[in-house]
């Protein structure tokens, strides 16, 4: 495996989830961002090979979901909801 990264995917979101449908990780993730009223964008990694390429390009191969791509071009791999809330709230400063 190469060490380069797929290039970042288009987003319009401050938060956007490469989730998969049974990670109950992702939908604890999800569920919990909706709680708290944290917007976002979620894409099915299995329904997208582009998007599930990018996500292995940045764990080291690995489809690892959730994983996390903030509109500053950051990510994390499986972050907790409250992680994901405070870089939202970085983002959205004004």
């Amino acid at each position: 495996m190469s060490n380069e990264k797929t290039p970042l995917p288009k987003t319009t979101e401050a938060v956007t989830i490469y989730a998969t449908s049974w990670c109950p990780f992702c939908q604890a993730l999800i569920v919990g961002l909706k709680e708290r009223g944290v917007p976002f964008e979620a894409w099915d990694v299995e329904k997208h090979e582009d998007l599930s390429s990018w996500v292995e390009s940045v764990n080291d191969g690995n489809r690892v979901v959730p994983t996390v791509l903030y509109s500053d071009g950051t990510h994390a791999t499986n972050p907790d909801v409250s992680a994901v809330e405070a870089k939202y709230a970085e983002l959205t400063a004004k």
